[in-house]
């Protein structure tokens, strides 16, 4: 079950019930914010709820974050970012301006994903993360198919059940790929199926001479 902390209460919190989940993201919104807000999306979709995102309009596919919807007026069931409302309410942690200089899109949104979204943000590079998984599903998709490692699948989505904890979620991927035991097909499949959440576009490099 996805619970989120409650800026408001200081607690973790269950969702509101109900199939779709209304998500508001802050006007004021910066790029970090609205990744959280896309990351809450995909997580909610992969528990079987329908997240409507309802907020600002930036252009930021490049990033991997689909448009938001317009908002209606009809009561929110998560605000991501802001001063707190009537809706369980994430804040997102201190968010530089120059944060994502220097980085393509995605290694940007790994740049904001790898580091806990109430924590400010780590210095830590991303584009050498991205590009030594990217080149790893590459190197395995040219071996025998195998099923995903339900284990390293399951560790990762309850990490992100736990309060979006994406860090600890990425630190799988991490795991899977230091795995010897695991065969390179195991391997493939267990990438694809979490970057689904992760949106990272890790099969980038499949195919490629």
């Amino acid at each position: 079950m996805l619970r989120l902390h409650d800026q408001r209460t200081g607690r973790l919190e269950d969702l509101p019930g109900g199939r779709v989940l209304r998500v508001l993201v802050a006007d004021e919104a910066g790029l970090r914010t609205c990744i959280v807000a896309d990351l809450l999306r995909r997580v909610a979709g992969r528990a079987g709820r329908h997240a409507l995102v309802m907020g600002p309009s930036p252009d930021l596919a490049a990033y991997g974050v689909q448009p938001f919807d317009s908002v209606d007026g009809r009561p929110v069931d998560v605000q991501v970012g802001g001063d707190p409302g009537d809706a369980l309410t994430l804040a997102v942690g201190a968010e530089p301006a120059s944060w994502a200089d220097g980085l393509d899109p995605l290694s940007a949104r790994l740049a904001a994903l790898q580091t806990h979204y109430r924590e400010p943000l780590a210095g830590r590079e991303a584009s050498e993360r991205l590009a030594g998984w990217r080149e790893a599903v590459a190197e395995w998709a040219n071996a025998p198919g195998r099923p995903m490692a339900r284990e390293y699948a399951g560790a990762a989505e309850t990490a992100l059940a736990d309060d979006l904890d994406s860090a600890r979620a990425l630190a799988v991927l991490d795991e899977i790929a230091a795995d010897a035991s695991l065969p390179p097909g195991a391997k493939l499949e267990t990438f694809i199926h979490l970057d689904l959440l992760f949106g990272l576009d890790l099969v980038a490099l499949v195919g490629r001479a």
